[in-house]
């Protein structure tokens, strides 16, 4: 057994996602020697993945230029991915009154934009490995524009059920690409904190839109939550067009040293060899060797900003659209997905009901009160950001270290432990809310929810793209869509059982679920590694002719 409990595997000679890491603990100098490293502290560790020689890989960019990308995207994220779902969450009687129709029609509004979200899913996945992800993510700004601009305008339900819609097409590229981004810019040892960021974004900002859009409902009316997302949406569409380049890369095989089944990286360190060389020679004798050796020339900011550049894929649009399906054919990637899915799903499904909770006797709250609610579980969430974003990438360095610098990504899934907070949470808010117990107790365990919730999408989201980098972008898609269509079943019912049999039935079922569905977390750790050796020679998407990403 190796160490921290994750079985060794003796079929491969190195398999798949397994690195080495820290060098100098590995004294693996005769074999990572000659390969990037990082900077400063981190001069020990071995990039993973290796940068090309190409300045326009996204790796080899600056800090600058990574942030900036991260900073307008992760805000489309928190404006389409985040907001445009709870958008109406604190308002739903009212404007069920305002239009005169039932909560549960008004519920629907977000039901039928979380089903164009699922069904969407499977085209970004195949757009994005083809075409490449700047293009989505612009087009998805515009969408969003155009959705706010048709609820601001709104008269009646079925026009305000168009621009829900509309909105819809929006939030699947920024719900689930951003993820993938990280991958596209950060080694291994950098991901854990923007991990830890982009969960917060996806799960905790939701809730502080109901504490901004309560009260604007409260004291402005309703329709100028679409009145003041019109402004907002052009300006990040605006920045997103101009300063968010590609970041989806086609590099060599031989860099993927993390994909690789052997330490043999001759080929690449004589290649780092050349390009050292090549870093003392004079400007012309540079630019002579850039042309022979095939290193392109960096990209001008008008080339940048291209919608589309090419395509990244060889594989045919169906092929790439069945992907999604397709690695649920693989037991871990499959149970990463049931666990974002049932998790995010259970959170978000209170905010269908709390209006429905705390608008009647015997709490009789407005939309701002209601909308305060969810002060609870942003705070929670944004303790669980900074801590998960301080101890991440520490504990799994840690564990490298006692590993004799050798990586495992089952290592990410040591803080799934702390999941175990949703559980007893959700027993928690049933009761509480059962009992007409105090709305600032019920704010407070849906904190520690949300926290829970966090620790288990930081881990199986980093155990995700560092076990199984080559599926990605499909991971988090069918993530992604399949918590939109759980919710979609939700809006059918939810409100009508909670109705009928109380919040602490509804939410006893919910933390019953929950840790039944947590049983697996321990089993992936402990035979993760085998499991990855085991897909690798038994890969299912190959004897299918179905592939995730260039060759």
């Amino acid at each position: 057994m190796g160490v921290g409990f994750v079985l060794e595997d003796h079929h491969l000679p190195k398999v798949p996602g397994t690195v080495i890491l820290e060098e100098d603990v590995a004294h693996s100098e005769t074999v990572t020697g000659d390969l990037k490293h990082g900077t400063g502290k981190n001069a020990n560790i071995v990039l993973t993945p290796q940068p090309s020689e190409d300045p326009n890989d996204p790796l080899n960019w600056s800090q600058a230029r990574k942030l900036t990308i991260m900073l307008i995207t992760g805000m489309g994220t928190i404006l389409y991915g985040a907001c445009f779902g709870p958008l109406l969450n604190a308002s739903l009687v009212v404007i069920a009154i305002d239009l005169n129709v039932t909560i549960t029609d008004i519920t629907l509004l977000s039901g039928y934009q979380v089903l164009v979200v699922g069904c969407t899913a499977p085209f970004v996945s195949a757009c994005s490995r083809k075409y490449g992800k700047r293009s989505l993510f612009v087009l998805s700004s515009v969408s969003a524009v155009i959705g706010n601009i048709i609820g601001s305008t709104s008269k009646n339900y079925n026009q305000l059920l168009a621009a829900r819609i509309i909105q819809g097409f929006s939030v699947s590229t920024y719900e689930s690409l951003l993820l993938v981004v990280i991958g596209d810019l950060f080694f291994v040892h950098e991901r854990g904190i923007y991990f830890s960021i982009v969960s917060f974004l996806l799960v905790a900002i939701s809730n502080l839109a109901s504490v901004v859009c309560g009260p604007i409902t409260t004291n402005l009316g309703w329709k100028y939550l679409f009145h003041i997302f019109v402004a907002i949406s052009v300006v990040q569409t605006i920045f997103q067009i101009f300063f968010v380049p590609e970041t989806t890369y086609r590099r060599d095989h031989k860099y993927e040293i993390d994909e690789l089944t052997t330490d043999n990286f001759g080929e690449l360190a004589a290649a780092e060899h050349q390009h050292e060389k090549s870093l003392h020679t004079v400007q012309l004798e540079n630019a002579i060797s850039r042309q022979t050796t095939g290193i392109p020339t960096k990209k001008t900011f008008w080339e940048n900003m291209k919608l589309f550049d090419g395509t990244y894929s060889d594989e045919n649009l169906l092929a790439l659209i069945i992907a999604p399906f397709a690695i649920c054919m693989n037991a871990s990637v499959c149970y990463v997905i049931v666990v974002q899915a049932w998790f995010v799903g259970l959170f978000v499904a209170i905010a269908f009901v709390l209006a429905q909770i705390f608008a009647y006797p015997p709490y009789n709250l407005n939309p701002s009160h209601i909308g305060y609610l969810s002060l609870g579980p942003f705070v929670g969430g944004l303790i669980a950001m900074l801590l998960f974003g301080a101890i991440t990438d520490p504990i799994m360095m840690y564990m490298t270290r006692r590993n004799k610098g050798v990586y495992e990504p089952e290592y990410r899934l040591l803080i799934s432990v702390l999941g175990v907070a949703s559980g007893a949470g959700l027993f928690g808010y049933g009761y509480v809310t059962q009992n007409s117990g105090s709305p600032y107790v019920a704010a407070t365990v849906h904190g520690v929810i949300i926290f829970g919730v966090m620790a288990l999408i930081v881990a199986t989201s980093s155990y995700a793209l560092d076990a199984y980098r080559d599926m990605n972008n499909e991971i988090f898609i069918m993530g992604m869509m399949s918590k939109n269509f759980l919710l979609y079943g939700f809006t059918y019912f939810i409100n009508n059982w909670l109705a009928r049999t109380g919040p602490q039935h509804v939410f006893n079922v919910f933390g019953v679920t929950g840790f039944a569905v947590m049983v697996g977390l321990p089993i992936m750790y402990v035979f993760g590694k085998k499991y990855r050796s085991y897909w690798h020679r038994h890969n299912l998407l190959e004897k299918f002719h179905i592939r995730t990403h260039a060759e």
